[in-house]
């Protein structure tokens, strides 16, 4: 397209970049400018990119929130940072973020952590109260509101405790 040996470099470096996984126009803006390319040519090769179709900011915004919503079982709040500090605009961050709890809500992310720390330890020292503050600042440090935390580790506790009583 370009007889620009700069362009052509930069285009390649972008391509190498965008090998490994899905990345937003700002990462990749950013990437090529670390290199020490010029605002111009970082122009041209993202309008390029993004005539191709290699770089979406929609599409990347979906995949990464479905990607940390379901495999990694992040709360929306730790989504949401994410994917701002990837460049990713606001409305679309909202979109991306109900699209990804379409397939798994932020509750049955929280029952599922909680589920997996018993596997590992007793009720008693989940449901002690040490132990469920440490839970507490766990799955807040991964972006879930306390209140749905402590709503849901309710729950799992009455529901244990029925489940002892029958």
């Amino acid at each position: 397209m370009n007889d620009d040996p700069l362009y052509e470099k930069a285009r390649q470096s972008a391509l190498r970049y965008l090998l490994y996984r899905g990345r937003s126009i700002k990462e990749v803006q950013t990437k090529l400018a670390q290199k020490g390319f010029g605002a111009t040519v970082i122009g041209k090769v993202v309008d390029r990119f993004t005539d191709l179709g290699y770089l979406d900011d929609k599409n990347f915004a979906g995949q990464w929130a479905k990607s940390l919503a379901v495999s990694r079982l992040w709360g929306d709040r730790k989504i949401e940072i994410s994917l701002f500090e990837k460049g990713i605009s606001r409305d679309l961050i909202k979109e991306a973020i109900a699209e990804a709890r379409e397939e798994k809500d932020e509750r049955r992310a929280i029952e599922e952590l909680v589920e997996k720390r018993l596997r590992r330890e007793s009720e008693c020292e989940v449901f002690s109260y040490k132990g469920k503050r440490r839970l507490t600042q766990s799955l807040a440090g991964r972006g879930f509101p306390v209140g749905l935390i402590l709503d849901v580790l309710k729950n799992m506790k009455e529901n244990c405790c029925v489940n002892d009583k029958v």
